[in-house]
């Protein structure tokens, strides 16, 4: 990697500024062009020259927008056509066939209908057939028919997928209501598909006009609501409409802007480009946070709950997270109305993707919100209803991708996901394709972005994302030279992590977390897995209370093997990092770190002398050694000081450490504990799983592990508080989140499984995508070739002698070497840390 890569992401960042974050631009520039209802404005004519478009302008973006392949509308991840193309392009092509134009492009069009028909409706029918496509398609259908005539014919393969839609169709009108308030696009906001049986009176229509002149805020059916009414509500309307889009309108309009610049910034953060655009994001929050306090500016649909409620989760979600205070009442209000949870449990397709939202939201939940407790509760029985129903008859899901989002929202928690590999998650998937709102009538999705804009984020994320693999590559190539500079890969005992812990740090975070930074954490990490497996497995009381003296004097005078090489690479770690902060910040503070590594090394004697010798603590007094003993602090404070130059003078002294560290400590020595239980009570060592069980022997494994995750999820609760409120520390942003990336870390590492102490194929092919493999988008994605093995763990994944040492493909993973000089002048270029903290984090 050169400074080119950067230079170009650079250059990117600062044209998508300028099309999307300058003063002259439209938030609805952002909301892709319905094909569909863009055709149904083309074909109304002009009341004083029935002859000719009213709305010239539609039917020449319907005339130029034509896909390569022959269809109007939507493409899915790869560029395929989706089955909602098919009535958006017959709506095409009716609106040509009107106003005798686009002869080539007609032909064009009924080729791809007749090709692509039974292959679309058949995949349709093996996942769902949703409300929308079976009112609009059978219309559509007989449309074309009428003004193309005899030119759509179908092949007699398909005459009885066809009929089935229709009958379809005929059930839903038969069982439906023209104005039924139970559902969410009732009959009259089909007005363009309804057959010409329904003689609907014109006052029926009228009166169903909202103030601005809209039918349920689709411009196809008020597009028909005009062309049977020439009501002047209508065309006001329509004019502001095309007024407002001048190459093909939305879907849905008038849209929420707010909820179209709340999608913006969520879309910005899940690529993991959010550090580029800092202010920009910090202005819209500003203002949403403004128009939330303003409950003025802050109205309830009634129109469209789905909406609604996607707006509200993402905007807590959103605002929580960057730090500011909102109540959970924002979106908990629909819990309270007996009707629109029924609502919700009756149209599963079409609140899914709201539901998904309030489920991620109350991922941030602090400690007695019982509300976001309930709707967690709610949201999550209704997504796996969603799950069971489309497994077990095939008939749920309308987005490929969502099923795969809800699965992955269900079955990991937020805490245990690391932000690198869900931003490469979310470009590769093409998630961020969609700002999955319910549509009125489709219960599908808008387009969010633009596709222009969209390819170009995505674009950009790629490289960013690759950019950081570039930076993670040199910074690992570099650890494992320090690794085995030292001896540290050469043990002859215990675990060799060296991959595993710089993965650990890089993967949790994300830049401008520097490179400084990044090393001393798994640095630390390093020395504290080897040093604790010394203390556990191999040294005996006489060489770990020599090894403890020398540390507390700060002396390796009378040590040799193991713990002279333990004394001497921390020595020279804690050197290095102190060093560093005095050529900083003036102030020496090697002092300060060795009395934290004197406690940590203390904490391993002590729970050495508790196994050797057969004595078992009490709760407490184990909780009070083993916080320390996982030596969480020991990695974020030192690392802490160089994000808050104030810290080693108030919070860097033992025991004294602010509550957001303590609840740190605890945390990770619980999680840690309820995966490890089984070996170390093999073992003869204390872990709080056996030490509540000696405590209370009336109780068994299950109740003892049930108790401890009970205390892991209040103060879960509580850290979380901690971190992303302000009053509860005196600690930056960025020390906060520092805490938050370790959490995490153990979080995953101890979340089903103890994957730091295994080789599983999840954990290496993590390790993978994070640091070697290329990101695939799109249609790059192609099936691995033979001779490339992704999968394949990266040297010193595994531990031990005996372990298998596999070498990974040169074509895959070899890349140019680098020092630091390319962190260097990225990390010259970053924001202030006070802004840059506030977006750090995949929302999820």
């Amino acid at each position: 990697m050169d400074f080119s890569q950067y230079s170009s992401i650079q250059s990117q960042v600062d044209k998508i500024k300028e099309k999307m974050f300058s003063s002259t631009c439209d938030p609805y520039s952002f909301i892709s062009p319905s094909a569909y209802d863009t055709a149904w404005l083309a074909m109304i004519p002009d009341p004083h020259q029935p002859l000719q478009p009213m709305f010239k302008n539609c039917l020449d973006w319907v005339l130029y927008n034509q896909n390569e392949q022959g269809f109007w509308g939507e493409c899915d991840a790869h560029g395929m056509p989706t089955i909602n193309c098919l009535p958006s392009t017959l709506a095409c092509i009716v609106a040509l066939k009107k106003w005798n134009t686009g002869g080539e492009s007609i032909k064009k069009g009924l080729a791809f209908v007749h090709a692509n028909t039974e292959k679309l409706i058949r995949e349709m029918n093996k996942q769902y057939c949703g409300r929308w496509f079976a009112i609009v398609f059978p219309a559509m259908v007989e449309l074309a028919n009428t003004v193309v005539g005899e030119e759509l014919v179908f092949p007699d393969s398909l005459i009885g997928v066809v009929s089935e839609l229709f009958n379809k169709r005929q059930q839903i009108l038969e069982k439906e209501e023209l104005v039924d308030m139970h559902q969410n696009s009732p009959l009259l906001a089909y007005l363009e598909a309804l057959p010409t049986s329904y003689d609907i009176d014109k006052d029926v229509i009228l009166n169903q006009l909202s103030n601005d002149g809209s039918l349920f805020q689709s411009p196809s059916a008020i597009a028909s609501a005009f062309m049977a009414t020439g009501s002047k509500e209508c065309m006001a309307y329509l004019v502001s409409l095309v007024q407002r889009y001048d190459n093909g309108v939305p879907r849905t309009y008038p849209m929420d802007e707010d909820l179209i610049n709340l999608c913006m910034v969520n879309q910005l953060v899940r690529l993991g480009i959010a550090e580029h655009f800092v202010l920009e994001i910090e202005e819209i929050l500003e203002q949403v946070y403004r128009n939330y306090l303003n409950q003025e500016a802050w109205p309830k649909s009634n129109s469209d709950v789905a909406a609604q409620l996607l707006k509200n989760s993402l905007a807590f979600c959103l605002l929580r997270m960057h730090g500011y205070s909102v109540s959970s009442d924002i979106f908990c209000w629909f819990l309270n109305h007996e009707d629109i949870r029924v609502q919700i449990e009756n149209n599963h397709e079409y609140f899914s993707s709201a539901l998904l939202n309030v489920y991620r939201a109350t991922d941030l939940m602090f400690s007695g919100e019982d509300d976001l407790q309930e709707a967690r509760s709610f949201s999550k029985q209704i997504l796996e209803k969603i799950l069971s129903v489309g497994t077990r008859d095939q008939t749920h899901l309308s987005l490929p991708n969502l099923r795969r989002v809800i699965e992955h929202e269900l079955s990991l928690p937020w805490f245990a996901r690391l932000d690198h590999l869900e931003h490469r998650m979310w470009i590769e998937e093409n998630y961020s394709n969609f700002l999955w709102m319910g549509n009125i009538k489709a219960a599908s999705t808008e387009r969010f972005p633009c596709p222009d804009h969209n390819s170009e984020l995505v674009r950009l994320a790629k490289q960013n994302y690759e950019l950081r693999q570039s930076i993670y590559q040199n910074e690992l190539e570099e650890l494992k030279r320090w690794s085995k500079e030292w001896g540290l890969t050469d043990m002859g005992f215990g675990r060799e992590k060296t991959t595993y812990c710089y993965f650990a740090i890089a993967a949790s975070s994300s830049l401008p977390y520097d490179s400084n930074i990044r090393m001393m954490v798994a640095k630390s990490a390093i020395v504290i897995t080897v040093a604790d497996d010394f203390y556990d497995t191999e040294g005996s009381l006489i060489e770990l209370k020599g090894l403890t003296n020398a540390i507390q004097r700060w002396d390796s005078e009378g040590l040799s093997g193991p713990c002279k090489i333990i004394f001497d690479v921390l020595d020279n770690l804690v050197t290095e990092i102190a060093a560093k902060y005095m050529q900083q910040e003036g102030c020496d503070i090697k002092h300060n770190l060795e009395d934290i590594w004197y406690e940590t090394f203390l904490s391993w004697f002590t729970e050495s002398m508790w196994s050797k010798t057969g004595y078992i603590p009490s709760m407490d007094e184990y909780l009070e050694t083993g916080m320390t003993s996982i030596a969480t602090h020991t990695q974020v404070l030192s690392a802490s000081c160089f994000l808050d130059p104030s810290l080693p003078n108030s919070k860097l002294r033992p025991p004294q450490y602010e509550n957001i560290t303590k609840l740190l400590m605890i945390i990770a020595r619980l999680l840690n504990d309820t995966q490890s239980y089984q070996k170390e009570i093999e073992e003869g060592k204390a872990n709080f799983v056996s030490v509540y069980l000696t405590e209370n022997p009336e109780a068994d494994i299950e109740e003892s592990i049930a108790y401890v995750r009970d205390i892991l999820e209040q103060k879960k609760k509580e850290f979380l508080k901690q971190v992303l409120m302000d009053g509860f520390s005196d600690f930056s942003k960025p020390c906060k989140y520092l805490h938050l990336s370790c959490l995490k870390v153990f979080q995953m590492f101890y979340n089903s499984a103890n994957r730091f102490d295994s080789n599983n194929i999840e954990m290496l092919q993590d390790i993978n995508k994070a640091i070697y493999i290329p990101v695939e988008v799109g249609k790059e994605k192609q099936p691995l070739k033979p001779d490339l093995k992704p999968l394949k763990p990266v040297p010193d994944l595994y531990s031990g002698a005996t372990s298998a040492k596999l070498k990974i493909n040169s074509q895959y993973f070899n890349r140019p070497s680098s020092k630091h000089w390319m962190m260097r002048s990225f990390t010259t270029q970053q924001v202030s840390w006070q802004l840059a903290s506030r977006v750090r984090f995949c929302f999820t």
